[in-house]
C-alpha cells in the first residue's frame, strides 16, 4: 500500500486501521499508542459509525488491540486512551497477552456534566508491556508545583530541599498538567486532539530516537508530529487524513511548542515560576541544588544514610 504522507522518519496511510496492523510484521514495533473512537455518538470527517451496540463497539476493539499486540516487539510497550467506562474492559482484555503496568490518570475534563452522575474529568492511559519488563523506561522528571500568581512552592519540603533532584520531582501515575488544546495558537486544532505535551512524554517514556512508534488512529497528528520532532521513527493511519496533512505542511508551531515543552522538563522549577519569584521578591531557597536560573548547582553528593524520598 502507498503511504499518503512520507517523511524521513514516518509513513502515514489513508486505510482502515485493521488493515494496516495486518500487513505489518510481527515484532516490529518499540512503541504502540491508540486512542480511538469512545463510542459517544461523535460526528467523524470518516463518517464512521460512533455509536455501535457495547458488545460490537468492544469486539471492534480487541480486534485492533490483538494486531497491535502482534506487533510489538518483546519489551515493547502500548498505551492505551480512552475514557474509563471502555479501559476498565479493555484492560482486563489486555492483562491476558501482555503486563499490567499502570494505570495512568490524566486530569481533564472531557465533557459536560451528566445528570445523577459524577462530573467527568479524567481520562485512562493504561500502560502495558509485551514481556515482564519494558525494553525501554526512562520516564521525564516534573516540575515542583509552584503557585501561579507567585512562584512559591504548592508543598513545604522542609529539610529535604538540598536532598531533591535537580531535574526534578518523579512522575507520578496521576498526572494534572497536561492541557487542553484551546490555546488560541491551536484554535484551529479539534477540541479533543490529544495535547503535544501527552505523547511527548508517552514518546520520551518509552522511545529512543530511531525507535518505531505506532498509532492506528491519527485524529489530528499529535503522536505523529511528537515522533516525527523527537527523531523517532512512525507509523500512522487515520481514514480521513486531510488534518494531518495541512499540520505537515508546517511544522513550525509544533517545533516552537514542543521546545517550549522540553525548556520545562527534567527541571526543578520552570521559567515562568522562577520569574514569578523574582517578580514577588521571593527568592529560592539556598538549600535547592540549583541556582537561581534553575540550573543544578555543583553540590556535595547526597547524605544516602538520610531518607532520600526525591531522587
Amino acid at each position: 500500500m502507498i503511504p499518503i504522507l512520507e517523511t524521513p522518519l514516518g509513513r502515514l496511510y489513508e486505510a482502515d486501521c485493521l488493515k494496516i496492523l495486518a500487513g505489518l510484521q510481527p515484532n516490529s514495533v518499540d512503541l504502540a499508542f491508540a486512542d480511538p473512537p469512545f463510542n459517544l455518538g461523535k460526528k467523524y470527517s470518516s463518517n464512521i459509525d460512533d455509536s455501535r451496540a457495547e458488545h460490537e463497539y468492544l469486539d471492534w476493539c480487541r480486534a485492533w488491540l490483538d494486531g497491535m499486540v502482534r506487533v510489538l516487539k518483546p519489551g515493547g510497550s502500548l498505551f492505551l486512551w480512552n475514557i474509563p467506562k471502555w479501559n476498565l474492559q479493555l484492560g482486563a482484555y489486555l492483562n491476558q497477552k501482555l503486563t499490567f503496568r499502570h494505570w495512568i490518570t490524566v486530569d481533564i475534563k472531557y465533557s459536560l456534566p451528566i445528570p445523577k452522575r459524577l462530573y467527568p474529568s479524567h481520562y485512562a492511559l493504561l500502560y502495558f508491556v509485551k514481556g515482564k519488563k519494558p525494553a525501554i523506561f526512562h520516564p521525564d522528571r516534573i516540575p515542583v508545583p509552584c503557585c501561579r500568581h507567585c512562584g512559591g512552592e504548592l508543598r513545604d519540603y522542609g529539610g529535604y530541599k538540598d536532598k531533591m533532584n535537580p531535574r526534578g520531582v518523579n512522575l507520578s501515575d496521576v498526572w494534572t498538567d497536561i492541557p487542553p488544546v484551546r490555546h488560541a495558537k491551536y484554535k484551529k486544532r479539534d477540541a479533543n486532539a490529544l495535547a503535544l505535551k501527552l505523547m511527548d512524554r508517552i514518546i520520551s517514556m518509552a522511545s529512543d530516537p530511531g525507535s518505531v512508534v505506532l498509532d492506528p488512529f491519527g485524529g489530528s497528528g499529535t503522536t505523529y508530529v511528537a515522533a516525527e520532532l523527537n527523531g523517532r521513527r512512525w507509523i500512522g493511519a487515520e481514514l480521513h487524513c486531510r488534518t494531518i496533512l495541512d499540520r505537515f505542511e508546517n511544522l513550525n508551531d509544533d517545533r516552537d511548542h514542543l521546545a517550549e515543552i522540553h525548556v520545562n522538563k527534567n527541571v526543578l522549577f520552570t521559567r515562568a515560576s522562577l520569574a514569578r519569584r523574582k517578580k514577588a521578591g521571593r527568592p529560592l531557597s539556598q538549600d535547592y541544588r540549583v541556582d537561581a536560573n534553575g540550573s543544578p548547582c555543583e553540590c556535595p553528593p547526597v547524605d544516602r544514610d538520610q531518607p532520600d524520598l526525591f531522587l
